[in-house]
């Protein structure tokens, strides 16, 4: 590979003068110019992106690490990421740490390594390890869709108390009393909140849960399938909350395998609005905003705090919490034989 004292000595000039050549650092005649450029084109010389960035103090690269890479949730959510950096001038590396803590540590060593000038992170659970791990942290970093406790840092994420309330409320308005509920990993803040959210909207309707009503999952469209399967062996659900669209999905095939019609024998509903659920069918209803936007948004976030790293030092931590709104397809509509009904007690 060639070097920067190579193309100096087919252009006959000085390391330092292909230096100011590559970097526009200094004024350069014409005719050394275009002996340099010559000079590169010929070698098929590559600038050394290292050396660059220690000159600059900047390597124009981010870090994203997100718990799961396969989900098509993460997927957009990078995707927006990605285009939001690229518009800037600056290249993403994407790392999935699996939903494990020691992957996710291993993962930002290497980021580190890599001089990265920002980091957007998805925690994959573990946080009081991940918040230490990122406190020394002296690059800027902003947390997407699950808080993170003990980390002073950005935060860019849906509202999901209210998504869940919103998705729950629109079942009830169809008539559904007898609901069960999909959550994630119950040790997860994000599922926590769904759940509170699930439970204040029947709350409001006086409407007690009964047990087996509420089964644990793990977000993926697989755990989606069992846990529906579960719901619909105990409390025979006429309306469901999951606490995603992959595990939404994942209902919908459950239902269908035992010729549950969805909707008219059981609503089904699931968060965050990923594309896939456009194209179920019957196509998915959900809450939330554009996974992409949200993408974009915390992109957004983190560059603005990079390029005012030295003045925006000391100002406060933003917190962006989006407002979810519900999008009504084609797999919830109303209850007839809702009348009667005043509590979730296995039929």
């Amino acid at each position: 590979m060639a070097t920067i004292k190579d193309v100096a000595a087919v252009a006959g000039v000085s390391f330092t003068t292909v230096s100011h050549v590559v970097n526009n650092s200094r004024p350069v005649s014409a005719d050394v110019r275009a002996k340099v450029e010559l000079a590169i084109r010929e070698l098929n010389y590559v600038p050394s992106a290292v050396a660059r960035s220690l000159k600059a103090r900047s390597t124009a690269t981010v870090g994203l690490l997100v718990p799961n890479g396969t989900n098509p949730y993460f997927a957009e959510l990078a995707r927006g990421v990605e285009d939001a950096c690229a518009a800037k001038g600056y290249c993403v590396f994407f790392c999935n740490s699996d939903d494990d803590p020691g992957k996710q540590q291993s993962y930002l060593r290497v980021l580190r390594e890599k001089r990265i000038d920002g980091l957007i992170v998805a925690s994959a659970g573990d946080d009081a390890v991940l918040a230490r791990a990122l406190s020394d942290a002296s690059e800027p970093i902003v947390v997407v869709d699950r808080n993170i406790e003990g980390l002073n840092a950005d935060l860019v994420q849906i509202d999901h108390e209210r998504g869940a309330w919103l998705a729950t409320r629109h079942l009830l308005k169809l008539g559904h009393v007898r609901i069960g509920c999909i959550t994630g990993p119950v040790t997860t803040a994000v599922s926590a909140m769904r759940v509170h959210g699930f439970l204040r909207a029947l709350a409001q309707r006086g409407i007690e849960i009964a047990e087996g009503a509420i089964v644990e999952s793990d977000f993926t469209g697989a755990g989606g399938y069992q846990a529906a399967q579960r719901l619909f062996d105990t409390v025979r659900p006429t309306g469901i909350f999951a606490g995603n669209d992959m595990m939404g999905i994942g209902a919908l095939r459950a239902a269908a395998e035992r010729g549950i019609a969805v909707p008219t024998d059981c609503s089904i509903i699931g968060f965050d609005d990923i594309e896939l659920g456009h194209y179920t069918y019957p196509s998915l209803s959900t809450v939330g905003r554009s996974v992409r936007a949200l993408g974009e948004m915390a992109a957004h976030t983190l560059i603005e705090r990079i390029s005012g790293i030295a003045k925006a030092a000391g100002t406060p931590m933003r917190r962006r919490v989006v407002a979810p709104r519900l999008l009504a397809r084609e797999s919830t509509g109303p209850w007839s034989g809702a009348a009667g009904e005043t509590s979730l007690a296995a039929a």
